[in-house]
């Protein structure tokens, strides 16, 4: 238990904290009566079919009306061509990926198969789970609430849920909205994963909250967490008397045209077309039934979505859907809150960020000198990748249906060729142009990044 000084400087840094934020959530709700736009087409490439934003796109982002260019050179059939040859002699089953630029979407394809024992193809309507990708959501349906003027960032977590306990009851009182959906909940990493993974059902894990161990008092420190995250789904239905599952889909998934999109395991299997999990055999790779766990926390894990919702999924957060998610508002979600050293690990990560931090829902990166908003996901046989460039108006989703970590060196490849930093070899596949690394030297495992090498959503 702190001492009185110590209590009195943590008071007057969580406000000193508070009052960067709220003048941001202030004046954030969203604009009344705006018109949708026409829809935005992209322009057609050789080896990809011309492709429609939805209608209410926005070419203008709101966050930066003035983007600069993509570097010279960046060219999506690059990058298409590598996808493809990631999947060729099931390296990995399937994949898909979307790029967005300049309130356009330049490239969204799948590729590969669903399912290794009943092959379909993948397809940009074929649903995959998100896993961790799922806390962006999360942080955007509580922003929603804040507009509303329903809960506030700084509302502590017990005045809607009076029988949450921590370990102690100053713990307890501290902690608010913004700190559980930023991991600053004061609990060490991952607590009680193993437990969910257990099949511990979700209610007696947060009843067991109140013994876990502690790292410090909440809002002074980084624990990632998947527990405690999930919390917010709670608070959400305290505040509103709707479940969260039901709020997101209303609030985000049809506003924005997500229609691919749901939420737990019923939603995927209710899919009309989705991607199996698979993890490696003794005879290749081997499809699963979806494991039901984390499905259980569905704040920190719980949305399904294609690429082509995922696609309108940056274009909002890029700044082109101002008539649901205004600027204010994605200006808090994406604000760096808590530093994420850990972060700086894995193979482009090393090389590539100066700092990490943690945001609402969103990971945030200082990448080569480069603001990057960012979330990986994991579980059993599902892996996934967002990340926006603001600066070029800019946003990459990858997912696959694979525990491989094979494709996440496309990522970093993508993002060097906007900003126009000098080549690495991130992926070991040749790209469309056979020069482009001509000069370059071999690099580490290619692909591989330990820093999402668990099953635990990230």
């Amino acid at each position: 238990m702190p001492g009185l000084h110590q209590r009195k400087g943590h008071k007057a840094w969580r406000a000193a904290l508070i009052g960067l934020l709220l003048p941001i959530a202030v004046g954030s709700a969203q604009t009344p009566g705006a018109a949708p736009a026409a829809p935005v087409v992209a322009k057609p490439t050789p080896s990809a079919p011309v492709q429609v934003a939805a209608v209410g796109v926005q070419r203008t982002s709101v966050l930066n009306p003035n983007p600069l260019p993509v570097a010279q050179g960046f060219d999506v059939r690059v990058f298409e061509d590598m996808a493809q040859q990631l999947v060729a002699d099931q390296r990995i089953p399937g994949m898909a990926m979307a790029i967005v630029q300049g309130g356009r979407i330049v490239s969204m394809r799948g590729y590969g198969i669903t399912d290794t024992r009943a092959a379909e193809p993948i397809d940009s309507h074929t649903v995959f789970r998100l896993a961790s990708l799922s806390k962006s959501f999360a942080g955007t349906m509580t922003g929603l609430l804040v507009n509303d003027g329903v809960i506030r960032w700084d509302s502590r977590v017990n005045e809607y849920l009076p029988d949450f306990h921590l370990q102690n009851e100053y713990a307890t009182q501290r902690l608010t909205v913004a700190d559980v959906l930023s991991h600053r909940v004061g609990l060490v990493h991952n607590t009680y994963d193993r437990d969910l993974e257990g099949n511990l059902d979700y209610r007696s894990l947060t009843q067991k909250l109140a013994y876990a161990p502690t790292a410090c008092l909440p809002g002074d420190c980084y624990g990632y967490q998947n527990v405690a995250f999930s919390l917010i789904g709670d608070v959400v239905f305290a505040a509103t008397g709707t479940f969260y599952q039901q709020e997101v889909e209303r609030r985000i998934l049809k506003p924005l045209g997500m229609n691919d999109a749901s939420l737990g395991l019923e939603g995927i299997e209710a899919s009309p077309r989705w991607a199996k999990p698979h993890v490696r055999g003794r005879g290749g790779w081997v499809s699963l039934q979806p494991k039901p766990t984390y499905y259980r926390v569905a704040p920190a894990a719980g949305v399904n979505a294609s690429i082509s919702d995922m696609a309108q999924w940056m274009l909002a957060h890029g700044g082109h859907r101002p008539d649901v998610l205004s600027a204010p508002l994605l200006a808090t979600l994406h604000a760096p809150l808590v530093a994420t050293p850990g972060e700086m690990r894995g193979s482009w990560r090393r090389q590539r960020l100066s700092s990490a931090s943690y945001a609402i829902g969103w990971r945030v990166y200082d990448y080569a000198g480069h603001q990057v908003v960012f979330h990986a996901g994991a579980v059993q046989g599902y892996r996934g990748m967002m990340a926006m460039l603001p600066e070029r108006d800019l946003g990459v989703v990858i997912l696959w249906n694979s525990e491989s970590s094979l494709p996440s060196g496309l990522l970093p490849t993508i993002l060097d060729s906007a900003i126009g930093l000098p080549a690495q070899r991130w992926l070991d596949v040749a790209p469309f142009d056979e020069g482009l690394y001509a000069k370059q030297g071999p690099t580490e495992e290619a692909g591989v990044d330990a820093s999402a090498s668990t099953a635990a959503p990230r």
